[in-house]
């Protein structure tokens, strides 16, 4: 029915996250009707950005330098080392304004079911990059899920408790939250989380 070029775009479409076979059909069809000169700049930005976008040496964040602006600034605090699964893990916390250290991106988390081990998602690197810093306090920013906690004890168990200060994200009830409406183990993981006022 659609020609051999079309249906490959409507499956590089569909790569996208959340983008199922209609709306990728409607995205391509959008795209070839409507907006052709939109589409020619989206592919050669895209283009470009594989071109010369890399991943910083020191967190692993995307960087179109060796090292990222935010791993350049000398106004971070070097002492501090937040640890985080994703690029969108990291841009959440660096939007939020309300830390002012350095990064460490890994590549997902440890998921042994699916074959996914520590050199998979960058942890060997990790533990060189501590090797050389000046790092103090290590924040385990992993998701609150069973592969988040794994790979969050995994790297604990393999840092210097003698050496680093090391911590993780607080969890519990939301900012808003009303507790008759939590479940049971966000409810459980506040009061594990409590802290003096």
């Amino acid at each position: 029915m659609f020609s051999p070029k079309f249906v490959a775009l409507v499956q590089a479409l569909r790569g996208l996250p959340s983008v199922g076979q209609k709306t990728a059909q409607r995205m391509a069809l959008q795209l070839l009707e409507h907006d052709r000169e939109g589409a020619a700049q989206l592919a050669k930005a895209i283009v470009a950005a594989l071109e010369g976008i890399g991943r910083c040496e020191s967190c692993r964040i995307f960087s179109e330098t060796p090292v990222c602006p935010v791993c350049a600034d000398n106004h971070r605090d070097a002492t501090q080392l937040c640890i985080v699964e994703s690029p969108t893990d990291w841009l959440a916390i660096e939007q939020s304004g309300a830390y002012q250290g350095l990064y460490f991106i890994l590549s997902g988390h440890l998921s042994p079911l699916d074959g996914i081990g520590p050199e998979d998602i960058g942890i060997p690197e990790l533990m060189n990059r501590l090797a050389n810093s000046p790092v103090e306090e290590i924040i385990m920013a992993t998701s609150a899920t069973i592969e988040g906690e794994a790979t969050a004890g995994y790297i604990m168990d393999r840092v210097d408790p003698a050496r680093y200060k090391v911590t993780r994200l607080a969890q519990g009830v939301p900012m808003g939250g009303e507790l008759e409406y939590l479940d049971a183990q966000t409810l459980s993981l506040a009061l594990k989380s409590r802290r003096s006022v």
